[in-house]
C-alpha cells in the first residue's frame, strides 16, 4: 500500500493530478450515458456546482489557477487501450458487452467539454453545458478536483510529523469500523464514495481496507478506475439524473406525471438482472411507489437514498406485499448518508426480512471528523443537471434540504406528483 503521508510530504501533490482517468468516475454514469447516447442524442442540458455546506468557503481555501489546471489537466484526458479493452470484454453483473460498440466508439474519443468557471461571494461557480452524454460526464471529475483541493489546501499547511499521525489515526478509524462490519455475517456492502472522497488515494486505499477486511462480503467498488485496478466488482445503477430531466422535458402535466415511469421503461429495455433497480424519492418516495406501474414490483430491487431510512424500508416492502411479490426475494439498498452506526442498525432491523445491501459513500471515503480539529470533516457537494433543452430541472426529494429548482416549478412539480411524507434531515454529506 502507498505511504499517503510521506507522498504528500515529499512530492507536494506535483506527481499526484486528481483525475487520473475518465474511468475516474461512477460506474452509473456510464451505464445512464450509454441509454442517454442511444436515445437522446441531441438533448442539450446545464450541470453546476452547488455547495450545500455554505459555511465551507471554497474559494477562499481554494487557488483559482490551480483549481482551473486541474479542471484542464481533466480535459486532456482520453481513455487508454487498456481501459478501452476493459470496458469491451469484462464482465458486469454477469454480462458480456455490457457496453455496445457504438458507446465504445463513443466514448474512445470522447473528451470533457468546455466549462464555465467564476466566484460568487466566497464560493465557485461552475457550469459545464452541451449534448447530455457530454455535459453529464463532469460531474464526478469536478466533485471530486473540489474536494480534493479542500484536503489539500488543509494539508498543504501541515509538517511531516502532523501528516503521518494524521493519516494513523484516519487508517485506525476506518479499520475500526471495518471490524465492527465484520460481525455482521450476511453483510453486502459497497463503496459508493467517488463523489466526495478525501482524495483518490485515500479512496483506493479505503477500498483495499474493504478488500482486506471484509471478504467476499465486499460487493465492489462504484469508482470504475479503482475496480480495474483492484480487481473488483464494478457496481450501480442509475441516478436521480435521469427522471429530473426526463421530467424538465416533459411538454405537459400527464407526460411529466408519467416521466419517471418513462425513464424506467427504457431502461427496462436496455438493462436486465441486478441493474433494475428502482430509485423512487426523485419525486417522493410515496407517490411514486402508489402511482407505479405493476410491472415495476417484478424489478430485482429499490435503493433508497434520502428521507428516513426505516420510512422507506417500510414503503418498500408494504409495496411488494401489495403486489404479491416476496420481500425476501427482492434487494434493498440503503445509500444515503451511512456510517456504520446506521448499517448496523438497519441490517439487525432488516436481515431477513428483505436481501440487504449497503453503499457506502463519503463517511468510508472521507471521514477525517475530529481528526484535525473540523478542518477536514466532510461537506455536502453536489454538481447537478438544473437545465435541459432549456427548461429549468426540478428534484423534490424525501428530504426538504436536498429539493431542488425554482419556487415555481416546485410548487407546479409537488401539484402534479404530490410530495407525499417528507423528512428534514441534517445534510452533513
Amino acid at each position: 500500500m502507498i505511504d499517503i503521508a510521506q507522498r504528500v510530504y515529499d512530492h507536494k501533490w506535483k506527481i499526484d493530478p486528481i483525475i487520473r482517468s475518465l474511468l475516474d468516475t461512477d460506474f452509473y454514469k456510464l451505464l445512464m450515458a450509454q441509454l442517454i447516447h442511444k436515445r437522446h442524442a441531441d438533448v442539450r442540458v446545464a450541470f453546476a456546482l452547488h455547495n450545500r455546506s455554505s459555511h465551507v468557503a471554497l474559494s477562499e481555501l481554494i487557488d483559482e489557477d490551480e483549481l482551473r489546471a486541474q479542471l484542464e489537466h481533466a480535459r486532456d484526458i482520453a481513455l487508454s487501450r487498456g481501459e478501452i479493452t476493459w470496458l469491451r470484454g469484462n464482465t458486469f453483473y454477469g454480462k458480456q458487452r455490457m457496453f455496445s460498440p457504438a458507446f465504445i466508439d463513443w466514448f474512445e474519443g470522447f473528451r470533457l467539454p468546455e466549462y464555465e468557471l467564476s466566484k460568487t461571494g466566497d464560493q465557485y461557480q461552475f457550469t459545464a453545458r452541451g449534448r447530455w452524454h457530454e455535459a453529464m460526464m463532469w460531474e464526478m471529475p469536478v466533485l471530486a478536483i473540489v474536494s480534493e483541493l479542500r484536503s489539500r489546501a488543509v494539508l498543504s499547511h501541515m509538517a511531516k510529523f502532523d501528516l503521518q499521525v494524521l493519516y494513523a489515526r484516519a487508517t485506525t478509524h476506518l479499520w475500526e469500523k471495518i471490524e465492527r462490519l465484520r460481525q455482521l455475517p450476511d453483510l453486502r456492502i459497497a463503496d459508493f464514495g467517488t463523489r466526495r472522497r478525501h482524495g483518490f488515494l485515500w479512496q483506493d486505499w479505503s477500498v483495499q481496507s474493504m478488500i482486506e477486511g471484509l471478504g467476499e462480503r465486499f460487493l465492489g467498488t462504484s469508482n470504475c478506475l479503482i475496480a480495474l485496478r483492484r480487481e473488483v466488482e464494478a457496481i450501480g445503477t442509475n441516478a436521480h439524473e435521469l427522471p429530473m430531466v426526463y421530467a424538465a422535458l416533459a411538454d405537459d402535466d400527464a407526460t411529466l406525471a408519467d416521466a419517471p415511469y418513462q425513464v424506467l421503461e427504457h431502461w427496462q429495455q436496455d438493462y436486465d438482472g441486478n441493474l433494475r433497480i428502482v430509485l423512487p424519492d426523485t419525486y417522493g418516495t410515496e407517490n411514486f411507489l402508489k402511482n407505479a406501474p405493476p410491472w415495476l414490483a417484478k424489478w430485482t430491487g429499490i435503493r433508497v437514498d434520502s428521507g428516513d431510512p426505516d420510512a422507506g424500508a417500510q414503503l418498500a416492502i408494504a409495496w411488494w406485499q401489495h403486489h404479491g411479490e416476496d420481500p425476501r426475494e427482492k434487494l434493498l439498498i440503503f445509500s444515503d448518508g451511512l456510517d456504520v452506526d446506521e448499517i448496523e442498525q438497519l441490517y439487525h432491523q432488516y436481515h431477513g426480512k428483505v436481501r440487504l445491501g449497503f453503499g457506502w459513500g463519503t463517511l468510508l471515503t472521507n471521514d477525517f471528523r475530529g481528526l484535525w480539529g473540523d478542518a477536514l470533516d466532510p461537506f455536502s457537494l453536489v454538481c447537478k443537471a438544473f437545465e435541459a433543452n432549456g427548461r429549468s430541472t426540478v428534484k423534490l426529494s424525501d428530504n426538504i434540504h436536498k429539493a431542488m429548482g425554482s419556487e415555481a416549478e416546485i410548487a407546479r412539480y409537488t401539484r402534479v406528483f404530490g410530495a407525499g411524507a417528507q423528512s428534514v434531515g441534517e445534510l452533513l454529506v
